[in-house]
């Protein structure tokens, strides 16, 4: 896992063996144990890693009025009970536009105004609540709303 994993040489003479893990990736859930000998005694721990991503399809960039995928999983063991989405702070409603499905959220026709901080939020049948954000970015003319635009003789357009 280097160079993405690291130990603070200087915790370790206050007793903390932290592992630092960054970026954390897919493959990185699981369980780790850490064993830590000190004169005649043997300490150790076990810490499970849960990992949540959120991808989309296709990838970016994505474009205006092109549909796509924002898909949520995680490696958590229990069950799926719910998946809700978010877009800047704010619970999106299922519609025509937005479709929520097992962990996945389809925008049919994605406008710039859809731009900005996407959450999901699993829930599990433990109770378990795991969230992930995503920034989506989208391409697309954010003009005025008439496509006629008037400048008077002489002066400058855009």
């Amino acid at each position: 896992m280097r160079p993405r994993v690291s130990v603070q040489d200087s915790a370790l003479r206050n007793g903390n063996f932290s592992l630092r893990i960054n970026p954390v990736r897919s493959e990185d859930a699981g369980l780790y144990e850490a064993l830590v000998a000190y004169d005649t005694q043997v300490q150790s721990c076990q810490v499970e890693l849960g990992v949540i991503t959120v991808t989309i399809s296709p990838s970016s960039p994505v474009v205006e009025n092109e549909p796509l995928l924002l898909s949520c999983n995680s490696s958590h063991r229990a069950s799926l009970v719910e998946t809700r989405w978010f877009h800047n702070g704010r619970p999106v409603p299922t519609s025509r536009a937005f479709c929520s499905l097992h962990g996945a959220l389809s925008i049919l026709r994605p406008a710039t105004s859809d731009a900005g901080s996407w959450r999901c939020q699993l829930r599990y049948s433990d109770n378990e609540i795991i969230s992930a954000t995503y920034n989506l970015q989208i391409l697309g003319f954010d003009g005025p709303s008439s496509p006629v635009v008037y400048a008077a003789a002489g002066s400058a357009a855009e």
